[in-house]
């Protein structure tokens, strides 16, 4: 979480990973495969002509990590209620999925306190679907070990 909120409170310019994209990955190899990519986000167009290959390599990297880091928050917070509470399996996994959306909405919240930052709904989306791919995982495994 204290990760989570620091990456928040950097600005935009702070996080540009474009010019080090550029520098140091071959990303014209990828502009064949990210030629056809083309859809609306947060009300702005997202292709290849509108930002670019280091600027869409990019997006998909934001994004991606959105997933990621609230997948591995739901997993963290699941243990966290396990070995710290008497609950059963179920009520931890629903508790920690409840605390992930929740930490999500307030991370979105504290990007609009964040210069040149944006919130956006969509990106709770994005991080509740990472909680709940971590969410079928702990059903997936506590089903596995019966």
């Amino acid at each position: 979480m204290a990760l989570i909120f620091y990456f928040s409170s950097q600005p935009y310019g702070e996080q540009d990973m474009r010019p080090s994209l550029s520098m140091y990955l071959p990303l014209d190899l990828l502009r064949p495969l990210l030629a056809p990519v083309s859809f609306t986000y947060h009300g702005e167009e997202v292709s290849l002509a509108s930002h670019g290959i280091e600027g869409l390599v990019e997006f998909f990297i934001r994004k991606g990590a959105h997933i990621s880091i609230f997948f591995l928050l739901m997993i963290t917070a699941y243990g966290a209620f396990l070995v710290n509470t008497h609950w059963k399996k179920r009520t931890a996994a629903i508790s920690a999925l409840a605390v992930t959306v929740l930490y999500a909405c307030l991370d979105e919240y504290h990007q609009s306190l964040t210069p040149d930052r944006t919130p956006y709904i969509g990106d709770v989306g994005l991080d509740s679907v990472g909680a709940l791919i971590g969410l079928a995982l702990i059903f997936a495994g506590n089903r596995r070990r019966k």
